[in-house]
């Protein structure tokens, strides 16, 4: 079968015009089918489950920013007015006027809404391959909500409906507690229900489910709960870890979907979309933002210099450790290892002589129509080296079982080429932390890992304790609510 990430187009476009509009309150006559006289085959669900997968590719630009918000990276760009919803949250003077928040929140409540149209009318019909179709489209949803719960809190919870317009003047901010319930019950209709292995790439598997589940416990500090899952995905997943020799090639796009993929997000460097609508966009903006400017020469292709790692970040890295090198590209030392090598150094902003070497453009892709746009390099949303470190951390800080807890942290480090950590404890927690930084930089995983752990302020450079935990709710979703709903604490005025 085709990759999925070739089938978006092909499927997409047809769908999204029905979807757009129902005709019944209405006195013309609509060249586009009623949405609730949808779902009368398996192929309109199959439609309807490629459009819920599509708003996955607008992660891009939220695991960027992610990053960004920690202090593994800066926002970089042209100048300090380049994209200045990005370059707030970097330094964490952000508000609910922020175009970036802003689109976070509206395309994860796109990709709920399209989920949830599946589920409105899933017992429409019956068909063999149903009860994959309504899991998959169980963990799309579970995976919106997590993000959105992620950043936000306590969100409106939807389920098994779509919002339409007007349902926000009755709809209230749900508990997160109450979110995360939601989450887990998809999550586990899904394990209950995939295989590990699809015959389709890219299509969500029991693997997939079971590692964001353990990650939903791990965020709420379920830690018993979180190494069950997690242990289980390991003993009987059929992942591992890249050998040493080949892990620096992961991040080519000769290497995704490898077997140390739990769950990724596909792209593709054909079609697209454009500045006005990343959304839009079937690559991975993100990849064509985080390069050096001017960049001539072997191997990588040019950037706009965002994303830009810090020296700090650099510093983490223990002397031996092979990841720094496959995972941040120093560009002097590039330049004299390939003489024919140039960039631009005098442009940009914030520059430190970094980059984020596991996403950046690589050169020989087709990138059509925009090469900085149209990216096809896949992000690894979970990786086998993510389950290790989340069941050691879930081991450890459960007080369940350090020694497992070692054999985990170790499984990777080893990888790294790095020598075994027998310390317990608090100790251990920290070297897990630790090891959590140099394996996932780049990947936007630190600032929640710091936030989770209660360990931001003071780390983040400008983070205010009480209030930088969450982001703000964009201020036009409370206007649209008429106003009922209350700002996270630290961003009412």
């Amino acid at each position: 079968m085709k990759n999925l990430k070739t089938i978006y187009i092909l499927l997409l476009i047809a769908f999204l015009a029905m979807f757009s509009c129902a005709d019944d309150f209405i006195d013309v006559n609509s060249p586009n089918k009623n949405s609730g006289d949808f779902f009368n085959t398996e192929e309109d669900y199959q439609k309807a489950l490629i459009a819920a997968y599509d708003y996955l590719q607008a992660t891009a630009q939220q695991f960027q920013i992610a990053e960004i918000a920690s202090d593994n990276t800066l926002a970089g760009g042209e100048s300090a007015t380049d994209s200045p919803g990005i370059q707030e949250i970097d330094d964490m003077i952000h508000t609910p006027v922020n175009a970036q928040l802003r689109n976070i929140w509206t395309w994860m409540y796109t990709g709920v809404n399209r989920t949830n149209y599946i589920m409105e009318f899933q017992d429409k019909i019956d068909f063999p391959n149903k009860t994959s179709v309504i899991a998959q489209t169980r963990f799309l949803r579970a995976f919106y909500y997590f993000e959105l719960v992620k950043w936000f809190g306590d969100v409106p919870l939807v389920v098994d409906k779509r919002i339409q317009f007007g349902d926000q003047f009755d709809l209230e901010r749900t508990p997160k507690a109450q979110v995360y319930e939601q989450i887990e019950n998809d999550l586990k209709f899904a394990i209950d229900n995939l295989p590990y292995i699809q015959s389709q790439t890219g299509r969500i598997t029991k693997g997939a489910a079971e590692a964001l589940l353990g990650k939903a416990y791990l965020y709420q500090d379920k830690f018993n709960e979180a190494a069950v899952v997690l242990e289980n995905l390991i003993d009987k997943g059929p992942y591992d870890l890249l050998p040493s020799a080949t892990a620096p090639l992961m991040w080519e796009n000769d290497y995704e979907n490898n077997i140390e993929s739990v769950f990724e997000i596909q792209y593709s460097d054909v079609d697209g979309g454009s500045y006005d609508c990343f959304q839009c966009l079937e690559g991975n903006y993100a990849v064509g933002f985080n390069g050096p400017r001017g960049y001539v020469g072997p191997v990588f292709d040019f950037g706009y210099s965002f994303n830009v790692p810090t020296q700090d970040v650099v510093d983490a890295f223990e002397d031996g450790d092979i990841r720094l090198d496959y995972s941040i590209l120093d560009i002097k030392k590039w330049i004299e290892a390939n003489p024919t090598a140039s960039y631009n150094e005098d442009a940009g902003y914030e520059q430190t002589g970094y980059f984020n070497r596991k996403y950046i453009a690589r050169l020989g892709d087709a990138n059509r129509p925009d090469a900085a746009l149209t990216n096809p390099n896949n992000t690894r949303a979970i990786r086998f080296a993510d389950v290790l470190l989340m069941a050691a951390e879930a081991l450890n800080r459960g007080g369940i079982s350090d020694s497992r807890a070692q054999n985990y942290l170790n499984r990777v480090r080893n990888r790294a080429t790095l020598g075994n950590v027998t310390t317990t404890g608090a100790n251990l927690t920290n070297d897990i932390y630790k090891e959590r930084r140099v394996e996932l930089v780049g990947e936007g995983h630190r600032f929640f890992d710091l936030v989770r752990t209660g360990r931001a302020a003071g780390t983040i450079p400008g983070f205010q304790a009480g209030k930088n935990e969450l982001f703000p709710i964009p201020i036009q979703e409370i206007e649209l609510s008429g106003n009922t709903w209350k700002q996270n604490p630290g961003y009412e005025n």
